[in-house]
């Protein structure tokens, strides 16, 4: 594929909730304190939503984009949401959202590939542009995953945090590479899942035992972990030759924020200077498919997002699934 149909970034957008959880509030309830959680995770509070449904934060999200984009409901061409925690399995929450924001001419679609699944509808967004269909199309990620959460639970609860970053784009005639995989072993023994919770419904089942109801996140986090710092360089070191880029050429990276320690074992495996990274985790915690899309907006809110700046986002998530984006803007 010709690496010089990439994108534009023509719009973003965010929400966070109001409600501020800091570690603190966790030694509450549970044998914890800030410097536990800190020193692991590099996290010092994160947003949790009450009250509000998760298609609510991407739909805020959406026109925050929209405001940034100088943009019209009607130009938006499709609505791609990027979700681990919808509220319905149908419908999706695209449809919710193109009937929040009046996207009346969009189609709509979700994706579901976990932490990763930003970059995946990142790539599938630009593959629509890429095919001359579509001329706007707006990429979401939301997540509400604290109402996932075991709260006693500390290898989870105090990792995560709720919320939803939007990106409106366009196409371009510059460089664009990307890398989507899974390790689907992963799935094995279920390192990192939360069920979907259907009970024994059908009359004409016989059995004689009913399965265990658990509708909580569960993860081992070493495997995790494993598998994080080993795939995120990887994948890195691969995409950014296809852009037709070295590493040392990358302006920004920007990484799953899914923990500080995989982080910064990860970009010690690049070699890439700090002041090249983008970190917002101490203050929003792991937002899951939301991560990237949040930083983007937050950077783009600083004014970070320069013309031609090269850009290498990388994720990895439960499935095991990774991805990697490498465009220049």
């Amino acid at each position: 594929m010709d690496i010089k149909h990439g994108i534009k970034i023509i719009g973003t957008g965010s929400y966070t909730p109001e409600t501020v959880v800091k570690n603190s509030d966790f030694s509450e309830y549970m044998d914890t304190d800030d410097e536990w959680i800190y020193s692991r995770t590099g996290i010092k509070e994160r947003r949790f939503n009450t009250g509000k449904t998760n298609f609510f934060m991407a739909g805020e999200a959406a026109k925050r984009a929209l405001d940034s984009a100088g943009a019209k409901p009607e130009e938006i061409d499709m609505i791609i949401v990027s979700t681990a925690s919808p509220d319905f399995f149908y419908p999706s929450a695209a449809c919710l959202v193109q009937n929040i924001i009046g996207a009346k001419n969009a189609a709509a679609l979700d994706v579901s590939a976990a932490c990763a699944g930003f970059i995946y509808a990142l790539d599938v967004a630009r593959n629509y542009l890429f095919a001359g269909k579509y001329k706007k199309i707006m990429v979401i990620a939301s997540e509400f995953l604290s109402r996932q959460f075991d709260f006693y639970d500390r290898t989870v609860s105090v990792l995560f945090g709720d919320g939803a970053g939007c990106v409106i784009i366009g196409g371009s005639r510059r460089p664009y590479a990307s890398v989507l995989g899974a390790a689907g072993e992963g799935c094995s023994d279920m390192k990192l899942f939360c069920k979907a919770n259907y009970g024994m419904n059908v009359p004409f089942a016989k059995t004689a035992d009913k399965e265990e109801q658990d509708p909580y996140i569960r993860m081992n986090g070493k495997d995790v972990y494993k598998f994080a710092v080993d795939i995120m360089p990887k994948a890195v070191k691969e995409v950014c030759p296809q852009a037709g880029f070295a590493l040392s050429d990358v302006d920004l990276l920007i990484p799953h924020q899914a923990n500080i320690r995989i982080i910064n074992s990860a970009m010690k495996d690049l070699g890439i200077p700090a002041e090249k990274v983008f970190l917002n985790i101490e203050k929003r915690g792991n937002i899951s498919s939301a991560c990237i899309p949040v930083c983007l907006d937050e950077l783009n809110r600083a004014g970070k997002l320069r013309d031609g700046a090269r850009i290498c986002a990388v994720a990895f998530g439960a499935g095991f699934t990774y991805g990697a984006a490498a465009f220049e803007l």
